[in-house]
């Protein structure tokens, strides 16, 4: 694809994200309103959108993409795995914190980004199972698991109750993960396609008038998220950002090549974990009050780097 063509595609992206950056640098939306505009679209619009998206796919469609899980519960979870090691045995930090620095160097804007920038590539209704997919690995495995590991981080307490805790941390955590809309609405395309389910014209127009505004809700929600917080430029936030947004697509595009992907799935694989870092996931970790502003900064850093990372990958893919 020629550079102009790919350049004509992202500007109305990024002018939607820098039209909500100077919505929150100038307080027209605080944090209160901002998380606001993260429910409406990750709690409703996409998973509505993915809803239809993954049920008016034909079955033998939705089989025949079993290798992109695969792949992307390799590159993601074993992403994950890998920094989380890494990182505690390495730069020999807790638990908790190597929870927090792994998940926030993996967890993608998926969820935002997805439909504007792969739709814009593919169509919309060829992504909705490839983003359904990851909203899966992301919501109901990554995000519970960091969250568990976070927790254990954290215990002081004898190894008889911190074994009990765990347990009862464990079920929370996946049962929570699963309660999110981006897991469990796909999860129920899913199996309904699986059984024969194709949603009838009605159910879809019904759905559609809410999915339909998920692109540019999502774009604005970054950029007001954006536009919030504060900057550092530490040796961790960088750190974060650069794994994010350089290191975890070149590691993807070698799984996704040896899984076996085809070219537009390889494409796809690579671009969904190549989006800047999750404002979901710089949440988790002021949860734990653990790296806040690293992940904060991490997101902003990781969003700039993207303008260069993003138009430079869809050139060498497409």
């Amino acid at each position: 694809m020629a550079t102009g063509h790919i350049f004509i595609i992202l500007i109305p992206i990024f002018f939607v994200i820098l039209i909500g950056y100077f919505a929150g640098l100038f307080k027209a939306f605080n944090p209160a309103s901002s998380k606001g505009l993260n429910t409406l679209v990750t709690k409703f619009a996409l998973p509505a959108h993915l809803f239809i998206g993954i049920t008016t796919t034909p079955r033998e469609t939705l089989i025949q993409k079993w290798p992109f899980l695969v792949a992307l519960l390799l590159g993601v979870i074993g992403f994950y795995i890998v920094l989380l090691v890494g990182y505690r045995l390495i730069a020999k930090k807790a638990l908790t914190e190597s929870s927090m620095f792994a998940l926030n160097s993996t967890q993608p804007s998926f969820a935002f980004m997805g439909i504007p920038v792969l739709g814009s590539l593919f169509g919309s209704a060829a992504v909705a199972i490839p983003i359904a997919i990851t909203g899966i690995v992301v919501n109901a495995i990554l995000d519970p698991l960091a969250s568990i590991l976070g927790t254990v981080g954290q215990r002081k307490t004898t190894e008889a109750d911190a074994k009990g805790n765990l347990f009862k941390v464990t079920m929370k955590s996946v049962l929570h993960g699963l309660s999110e809309p981006l897991a469990c609405v796909p999860l129920i395309g899913v199996v309904l396609t699986l059984c024969g389910f194709q949603a009838p014209k009605l159910l879809q127009s019904m759905f559609d008038q809410l999915g339909n505004i998920t692109s540019g809700t999502a774009l604005f929600a970054i950029g007001v998220t954006i536009g919030i917080k504060k900057i550092t430029f530490s040796p961790k936030a960088l750190s974060i950002a650069v794994l994010k947004a350089i290191v975890m697509p070149i590691v993807m595009l070698g799984i996704a090549v040896l899984v076996g992907l085809s070219h537009e799935d390889v494409t796809k694989a690579v671009l969904l974990v190549a989006f800047p870092g999750s404002a979901v996931a710089a949440m988790i970790a002021t949860r734990y009050e653990t790296l806040e502003t690293e992940a904060a900064s991490a997101f902003v850093i990781s969003s700039v780097l993207s303008l260069i990372s993003l138009p430079l990958l869809i050139s060498l893919l497409i």
